[in-house]
């Protein structure tokens, strides 16, 4: 193969990449440095059920993939539109961890990521944790959490074991949050 036909062939695949890479940058994404504040289960909060995208029912979709009939989902899931994971999981960890400040959260990926937490009259620890909502259905298996603790030695910051019992803690609190909202929910309507 000659270079002029092997730079032929390179030129269109460059320049997708490209434009790939500068479709996903964005320069003025900054995280949040404290918790949002969000008062009720309908408040345009990002686990709202109610909330939807604009753009239409095929909104997000790349050239139409995956565009069908919608089913209606009485699960809190949020049905076709608004988020992607269950509205009560979602909602229910973030009112678990409303004490630390949310550094990411993704409500169509399901995924909750806090900045690091120091315990007020502690100094020499802090922890950080990463939410995964897992499921669409409210389900007991429906979410993971992650806790990573960090200690204070010789000025540095050193990973430290976190008690076994503090994610199942967390896990079954924003369980037993998620199903006290969705009661709430059932009983008002």
């Amino acid at each position: 193969m000659r270079p002029t036909q092997l730079s032929a062939r390179l030129v269109p695949v460059a320049f997708m990449a490209v434009l790939a890479v500068t479709a996903c940058s964005s320069d003025d994404v900054k995280p949040n440095s404290t918790p949002p504040n969000y008062a009720g289960l309908g408040s345009g909060s990002p686990g709202d059920p109610s909330v939807t995208r604009g753009g239409g029912e095929d909104s997000g979709l790349v050239f139409g993939i995956g565009k069908g009939t919608k089913q209606k989902d009485s699960s809190g899931s949020g049905g076709g539109s608004g988020i992607g994971v269950n509205a009560f999981l979602w909602r229910g960890a973030l009112d678990t961890i409303a004490f630390m400040p949310v550094a990411s959260a993704d409500p169509f990926g399901g995924v909750i990521i806090t900045d690091w937490y120091t315990p007020p009259g502690t100094s020499g620890e802090r922890f950080k944790a990463t939410i995964y909502i897992l499921s669409r259905e409210l389900r007991s298996d429906g979410v993971r959490v992650n806790i990573y603790r960090q200690v204070l030695q010789n000025g540095q910051w050193i990973d430290a074991p976190v008690a076994d019992s503090t994610v199942g803690d967390i896990e079954n609190k924003v369980l037993a949050r998620a199903r006290h909202m969705r009661e709430q929910l059932q009983a008002s309507g």
